[in-house]
């Protein structure tokens, strides 16, 4: 179970970026945050591993209280929490399986780390994972010649190589074009799906949130202004989220997109990769 309870984070100056957030997730599902820019969802992303360090509420996994850990109960903690960026935070000069197995750092001594000698069975298990995404055959190749799919497929096996608790996804698509987007949004939630992981994802985009939420949370001004299935997103909740827009026209885009790729649906990600992955 992972609890936010009276979660806020008010900033020098007076700016309140957060007010008294709750959430609960007792299972594995797939929980995605819309909203605005200057809503709140990178903030809040950020305060639930104190990358940022929330101003008041409690944060907790189980029944380990995150916002009072010290320095190494942190570390510990985070070991269980797996993040994947928009930025991907790969390290360029190194492999794609250097940058895998580095999900890894927080369990191998600093010696194993510095001599990238890492556990057999931790090898085969990025080995796995590369597969999985579609990278097996550029496990030597740089992270610097990669494209931006390719990346953020690095970064989603990075995390996963934690073997977390928790996945966090803060706007893994946008940087990428519209087919390589949901390409990655799929195997993020079907990897999730396929390990019982939690995983809470911001996200801009609207249709893809629809798409493939299990649960949407769609936060205003700071504050919880939707907290229901994507069946629910309707129009007025929309405008309650965003404020005033032709929501009608913005969903049928979005259907219509998701229509052209219904049978991509019917496949999986993996079955999928070596067909795409020059698209990506």
């Amino acid at each position: 179970m992972f609890t936010i309870e009276g979660l806020s984070k008010k900033y020098p100056g007076g700016v309140t970026a957060l007010a008294k957030i709750d959430l609960q997730i007792d299972g594995p599902q797939v929980v995605m945050i819309i909203g605005s820019s200057g809503a709140g969802k990178s903030t809040m992303i950020r305060c639930l591993t104190r990358l940022i360090e929330p101003t008041t509420g409690s944060i907790k996994l189980g029944d380990i209280e995150i916002t009072t850990l010290g320095k190494k109960g942190l570390r510990k903690v985070r070991r269980r929490i797996g993040m994947i960026f928009q930025e991907y935070n790969l390290v360029d000069r190194l492999t794609v399986m250097e940058n895998v197995l580095s999900g890894r750092l927080g369990y191998v001594s600093f010696w194993q780390a510095y001599r990238r000698k890492y556990p057999p069975q931790d090898i085969a298990a990025a080995y796995e994972l590369l597969d999985r995404v579609g990278l097996t055959e550029s496990c030597d190749v740089r992270a610097d010649n990669l494209s931006g799919g390719q990346r953020q497929r690095v970064g989603i096996a990075r995390a996963l190589m934690q073997r977390p608790d928790l996945l966090l996804v803060d706007e893994p698509t946008a940087s990428l074009d519209p087919k390589t987007s949901r390409q990655i949004m799929r195997l993020v939630v079907e990897l999730a799906k396929e390990r019982g992981t939690p995983a809470i994802v911001n996200i801009h985009d609207v249709a893809l949130a629809r798409t493939f939420a299990d649960r949407v949370v769609g936060l205003a001004d700071g504050r919880v202004a939707f907290d229901g299935t994507a069946a629910e997103v309707t129009d007025q909740v929309l405008t309650d989220i965003y404020g005033e827009e032709d929501w009608s026209t913005t969903i049928k885009r979005g259907d219509d997109n998701d229509a052209d790729d219904d049978d991509d649906n019917d496949e999986t990600f993996s079955s999928k990769t070596n067909r795409e992955s020059s698209a990506a």
